[in-house]
């Protein structure tokens, strides 16, 4: 079933004062009314608090008492490690050999428990489902649950408020979620999946009608997802979301862009959208691009600021 606006409105009630409201920052260099949502800000880096919060708050007390789980290649683990840590949940997060490791060490420190076995996304997956047949832990998911959708898509009613004649919204994508929320959000509006060229879950994902598997290759790993979820898939398919690709050297670019004109020190993934408006791929009208997060290894940061 498609998430809807009113299911995003609750979300927004519920997180409410547990979250920060993330600036939006016109860019007239970008474009006449082009706007950034600045939502590497939000607490822990990236938007995925959000829907952490708010499925946390759906929890019973036996739930939280079975411990939580998650998946993440970075910004999702830490999310949910400072959610279980605030809420009094043991966490345990399933993270794969090639993840950042600041965002290992990020995760860990906020008190969760890290199984870096899995060589990559899919075998984390694996490994995922078999911690929870084995432990019973409560599954929160990085972008196929109604309820962390629902909590994402609150950036968007922020967004609307701040810049009421955006008419597009660009979103980074990895597996949907987010994406998804934002749609759900303002239905009224244009809003366009931005993936890697090299990651393209839900592009794929609207092409064959179904989700299907991919294996993410990009300098953007905040948007490794290995498929759309289904139910991110769907609320997608239902908002008539669109999808667009951006190449490396387009997120480099933007990357760089971000840093040095905007003064936003956001991870590639977070650059994608804005990749998209500096390529003229984005199309006219008052436009807003999600920065979705600012979880970057030094070491990546200065590689992609030294080249040109």
């Amino acid at each position: 079933m498609a998430l809807t606006r009113d299911d995003v409105l609750q979300a927004a009630e519920r997180i409410r004062g547990r979250v920060h409201r993330t600036p939006t920052f016109s860019s007239g260099t970008l474009g006449a009314r082009t706007y950034l949502k600045a939502e590497l800000f939000q607490k822990t880096g990236s938007f995925k608090a959000r829907g952490v919060l708010n499925k946390l708050s759906s929890l019973t007390a036996e739930e939280k008492g079975r411990g939580v789980i998650g998946i993440s290649a970075g910004n999702h683990a830490q999310a949910l490690a400072w959610g279980a840590a605030l809420e009094g949940i043991d966490c345990l997060v399933v993270m794969y050999a090639s993840a950042s490791p600041a965002k290992v060490a990020a995760t860990r420190a906020y008190g969760a428990s890290v199984d870096l076995e899995a060589a990559d996304a899919v075998e984390a997956f694996q490994r995922l489902d078999d911690h929870i047949r084995e432990t019973g832990r409560t599954l929160v998911h990085p972008f196929d649950d109604p309820l962390v959708m629902a909590g994402q898509g609150t950036l968007a009613l922020e967004l609307i408020e701040d810049a009421p004649d955006v008419e597009t919204i660009l979103v980074p994508t990895g597996g949907g979620g987010l994406v998804a929320g934002v749609a759900a959000a303002v239905p009224e509006l244009r809003v366009i999946a931005v993936e890697p060229e090299g990651s393209t879950a839900v592009h794929d994902a609207l092409a064959a009608g179904r989700s299907v598997p991919v294996t993410p290759v990009s300098i953007a790993d905040g948007l490794s997802g290995p498929f759309a979820g289904e139910h991110a898939l769907a609320t997608i398919q239902a908002h008539g979301v669109q999808s667009l690709l951006v190449s490396e050297e387009e997120i480099e670019e933007a990357f760089r862009f971000l840093y040095e004109r905007s003064k936003l020190a956001c991870e590639p993934a977070g650059a994608v959208g804005v990749a998209a408006i500096l390529a003229g791929k984005a199309g006219g009208g008052p436009i807003a691009a999600v920065v979705s997060g600012g979880n970057v290894a030094t070491q990546t940061a200065s590689a992609i600021l030294a080249r040109r």
